[in-house]
């Protein structure tokens, strides 16, 4: 079994592991000598770690998505966690067990699958669950649909990521739904579970998570729209109105234009489902954010781009011991300070003292006046 994890590793540490190389750059120092950047990953998270000397010898050995042996050390840089690596090998796949090497959700695929499937046999809308019947019947939709992440970075990075945020988000339908009146439940659970259906084929995840060609190209949400089409055509006489309530929640459910949402919501479903898709995503950031920066002093975790903040650790800030108060009171050179009072010195020293002029300087420019303004008397 791989030793240690990532999330095993202690700030000034030294360590030999093997990680999957995530993403790989030569870059120049100062003295114009190539360094390696790199981002080194397995099951448990990632780091950012650098290599700095005799790196002309090893730079092509190996490449990104590759496994590599390291021996480096692990330390806090900026308050952000950096490994310095001393010696870098590739080694071969059949040396590893390839599943350590890539995050993944801690719940089964399998039973998330199951809990899906029943969400969707409870939907009373004929047409809508026979839609989602039909798409979830296709072995290759559901089995990516069981191993994709949710996002390449943002949140639910990680192997059965995008079903564990869709389950999430039905439930957060089931329970807000009767708070508002008139909420269609089915239409709002239709549109959970395909708000982010077309992440199956926008992103590659075989290795190091990244974009495919057609997600470059069009973008999940074409590629579900072109999805639910599909499916659409195949049952007799869905209701076109139906389809395009469902097409517009698929276009809206980023919210605001900027985001990358063609069209904006424009009914309550629409409005709530990019409500709760944000909530869930949201705090999926904030989970892991804390977990990765676990490691830094203090309270706060290191900026985290997805939120646009830093997060407070809430369980360190609770725990950590209040500043010491500390009683007003004499200092032990009161004594000696008393001796050098005002109405103890000389009276050119308390006139220094009294209009803030001090110095060898200032005492020699007042004697000068003092013994010119006798002279003129």
């Amino acid at each position: 079994m791989k030793s240690p994890y990532i999330s095993e590793l202690q700030p000034n540490q030294v360590f030999t592991a093997t990680f999957l190389v995530q993403s790989k750059e030569i870059r120049q120092k100062k003295t114009g000598e190539p360094y390696l950047s790199l981002q080194l990953v397995d099951r448990t998270g990632g780091l950012d770690a650098k290599m700095w000397d005799n790196v002309a010898d090893i730079m092509e050995t190996f490449g990104r998505d590759d496994f590599v042996r390291v021996r480096g050390l692990l330390q806090i840089y900026q308050n952000r966690p950096q490994v310095t690596l001393h010696k870098l090998q590739r080694i071969a796949e059949c040396d590893v067990d390839v599943a350590d090497y890539f995050p993944a959700s801690e719940r089964s695929p399998a039973e998330m699958f199951a809990e899906l499937q029943g969400i969707i046999a409870s939907i009373e809308n004929p047409h809508l669950r026979d839609l989602l019947t039909g798409i979830f019947s296709d072995e290759r939709v559901a089995v990516r649909f069981q191993t994709a992440p949710a996002a390449k970075s943002v949140h639910h990075a990680y192997l059965g990521g995008l079903i564990e945020h869709v389950l999430a988000i039905c439930e957060l339908c089931r329970r807000i739904a009767p708070l508002y009146k008139n909420i269609d439940l089915d239409l709002l659970l239709a549109g959970a579970i395909l708000h982010d259906i077309g992440k199956i084929d926008e992103l590659t995840y075989d290795r190091s998570f990244g974009y495919s060609t057609d997600g470059q190209l069009l973008g999940h949400i074409i590629i579900a729209l072109r999805m639910i089409e599909e499916s659409a055509r195949r049952i007799p006489e869905f209701p076109s109105k139906l389809r395009t309530l469902l097409d517009h929640m698929i276009l809206s459910h980023h919210g605001a234009l900027e985001y990358g949402s063609p069209k904006v919501p424009l009914f309550p479903e629409a409005m709530l489902l990019h409500h709760l898709d944000n909530l869930d995503s949201k705090m999926e950031a904030m989970r892991a954010a804390l977990s990765r920066d676990r490691l830094l002093h203090g309270c706060w975790t290191g900026y985290t781009p997805s939120l646009d903040r830093a997060v407070l650790n809430k369980t360190k800030y609770m725990e950590a011991e209040p500043p010491i108060a500390i009683a007003a009171q004499a200092p032990e050179c009161a004594l000696e300070d008393a001796a050098t009072a005002p109405e103890a010195m000389p009276e050119p020293v308390q006139q220094r003292r009294s209009t803030g002029i001090g110095g060898l300087f200032a005492e020699k420019l007042q004697n000068a006046l003092q013994g010119r303004g006798e002279h003129q008397q």
